[in-house]
């Protein structure tokens, strides 16, 4: 399965990639909205979204809302180094709102494998 990960930070999203392709899991980066919305559109194979909340220009959750007005359904997880709330954890169309924390490694896992219905 292929996952879109989505992180202006590049060594964020290579270590999340990374757990990812750990999991066995194939994985393509983006550094913003802009080239997430890139891959998609040349990529037909994504089955996941995993992006960061903060980035410059566009945040993860406008990321979201800009997909889901373009009809694009796909499953996404929202990352964020803060303690998400629960209004956040609700946000419509998200399949769950991780911390990157120590326990990101498991706690990502579970998510994806919950978000696609492993």
């Amino acid at each position: 399965m292929r996952i879109l990960v989505v992180d202006d930070d590049p060594l964020a999203g290579e270590m999340i990639g990374a757990l990812l392709e750990f999991q066995g899991y194939d994985v393509l980066l983006a550094n913003d909205a802009m080239e997430a919305i890139s891959q998609l559109d040349a990529h037909d194979t994504i089955a996941l979204i995993v992006s960061d909340m903060h980035m410059p220009l566009v945040s993860g959750i406008e990321l979201l809302n800009m997909l889901r007005e373009q009809g694009v359904t796909l499953p996404f997880i929202l990352l964020t180094g803060d303690t998400p709330d629960e209004t956040l954890r609700q946000t419509p169309g998200l399949s769950a709102c991780l911390q990157k924390d120590a326990a990101l490694d498991t706690s990502l896992g579970h998510a994806v494998a919950q978000a696609v219905g492993e």
